[in-house]
Parts: C-alpha cells; sequence; structure tokens
C-alpha cells in the first residue's frame, strides 16, 4: 500500500482493499474517506466493501466521490465535515491519490487553512496542487 503522509492528521493513496483496514487500524488511522466513485475502472473494490470493512475494523468512512469533472463545493464541504468527524488521522484514497490530495487542499482552504501552508505540505507528499492555488486562495479569504 502506498501511504503518502501529509501532516500529522491526513495521508493519501491510491487505491485500497478491504484487507488493508486492519493495518490501517494498527497505524492508528481512525477514518477513511473514498473519494473515488464506484465503477470508474473494471475489477476495483466496490465502496461499500470498503465502508463494512472500515466499520469492522472500528474505523470511520465517509464515502465523497469525485469524478475527473472537478470539484463541486458540496464536495468541499463534505470533505471539510469529514476531516472535522475524525477522531484520529485520516486516510483518503481515490484511484491515485491526487484528487484525495486537492480534495483535501480545497477542505483546508475553506476552514481558514494558509494556501502556501497547504501548498508546501501537498509538495512533501509528492503531489503539485500549484493548478489550484487561486481557488485555494480564494477559498481561505486570502484571494
Amino acid at each position: 500500500m502506498n501511504l503518502r503522509r501529509v501532516d500529522d492528521s491526513i495521508s493519501v493513496a491510491p487505491q485500497i482493499a478491504a484487507e488493508d483496514m486492519g493495518f490501517l487500524a494498527e497505524q492508528g488511522f481512525s477514518f477513511v474517506i473514498n473519494n473515488r466513485p464506484d465503477e470508474e475502472e473494471s475489477g476495483q473494490p466496490e465502496g461499500e466493501s470498503i465502508r463494512a470493512a472500515a466499520e469492522a475494523a472500528g474505523l470511520g468512512y465517509a464515502a465523497i466521490p469525485v469524478t475527473h469533472a472537478g470539484f463541486s463545493s458540496a464536495q468541499v464541504e463534505a470533505m471539510a465535515a469529514a476531516l472535522a468527524e475524525a477522531n484520529g488521522p485520516v486516510l483518503a484514497y481515490c484511484r491515485s491519490g491526487t484528487r484525495s490530495c486537492n480534495l483535501w487542499a480545497l477542505a483546508e482552504a475553506s476552514r481558514g487553512g494558509d494556501p502556501a501552508e497547504i501548498t508546501a505540505k501537498a509538495a512533501q507528499a509528492g503531489y503539485d496542487i500549484s493548478g489550484i492555488r487561486p481557488l485555494l486562495d480564494q477559498l481561505s479569504g486570502r484571494a
């Protein structure tokens, strides 16, 4: 499993499997956020199987699917709410981790996070989110 730590509160990853939930719980994660729509790719695990396994392992779970069409304000709000609900580190996943990192960044900015700090954290995790920097500035009220 390719986990990329963004900061102490969140890591992102490519597609995970139901079998990974025990490992995630052992690593101290408390919550899993699924940013991948079902049936995006043939053979990917269904979100329901991930949810059931997460809950069986004592992890919280939220599904906030994001297509390649982009992000909506409802998705940003849902991500911010899920992050606020978590009682410990979160793992968000999609096909590659990129959408999860971008949605985390947008949610953090919407909660008043510093866009420069958000961008730096994403870069340290291996994600270039400079393309959404103007939106981060706007959402944070720093535009």
